[in-house]
C-alpha cells in the first residue's frame, strides 16, 4: 500500500510517499494517469532500477493500453495514442552529449498538446523543455521512496489531482 509521507501542501507544490515493492509503483502510476492533463512535461529522476518505466507502465495500464510497454532506451521514444491523450515516453540515458536532443528532432512533441513523460532529462539540459511536474523514484530497502516535485501551475494542479487519486485508494 502506498503510504503518503508528506501530503502536498495548500500550494500543492509537491509530496512524498513510500512505495512497499514493485505493484505500489505502478499503483503511483495509475493514480498519476488520473492526474494528467494535455500538454504535460513530466520529468522521471531515478537511477537505473528504481522503477521509472514501471511507473509509466502503471500509468498507461490505467489509461487503457493493453500492449506491451518497453522501455525507449533504444528508440529515444515510444509513442502512445489513446482515446484520451497522446502520451510520448523518452528515455535519454544514451545520449553522449545534449545536441543528440536536436538533432533527433524531438523539440516538436514539448510545444503540443501530448503528454511527455521523460527519463533521464538531464542528459538533453539545457536543449529540453522545464518540466511541470518533476518525479523521483528511489530504492528504499525493498520499496521504493518517491517525491513529486511541481515546477509550474499545470504542475500543482497535477499534484493535487494526484494525491487526490492516492487518497481514494
Amino acid at each position: 500500500m502506498i503510504e503518503i509521507l508528506h501530503p502536498a501542501d495548500d500550494s500543492g507544490s509537491g509530496l512524498a510517499a513510500q512505495l512497499a515493492d514493485e505493484a505500489d509503483t505502478a499503483a503511483l502510476g495509475a493514480a498519476l494517469a488520473a492526474a494528467l492533463e494535455p500538454g504535460l512535461v513530466i520529468w522521471l529522476q531515478g537511477d537505473l532500477g528504481a522503477g521509472k518505466t514501471t511507473l509509466v507502465r502503471g500509468a498507461l495500464r490505467a489509461l487503457g493500453w493493453a500492449e506491451k510497454v518497453k522501455s525507449p532506451t533504444y528508440t529515444l521514444i515510444e509513442p502512445y495514442a489513446l482515446s484520451s491523450l497522446n502520451l510520448y515516453h523518452f528515455d535519454f540515458y544514451r545520449f553522449a552529449v545534449p545536441e543528440e536532443y536536436l538533432e533527433a528532432g524531438l523539440e516538436e512533441y514539448f510545444s503540443g498538446s501530448g503528454v511527455c513523460l521523460v527519463e533521464w532529462p538531464d542528459k538533453a539540459l539545457p536543449y529540453l523543455a522545464v518540466p511541470d511536474l518533476e518525479v523521483s523514484l528511489a530504492v528504499a530497502g525493498m520499496g521504493r521512496h518517491c517525491e513529486a516535485s511541481a515546477r509550474t501551475e499545470a504542475g500543482r494542479k497535477c499534484i493535487r489531482r494526484l494525491e487526490s487519486a492516492l487518497t481514494r485508494r
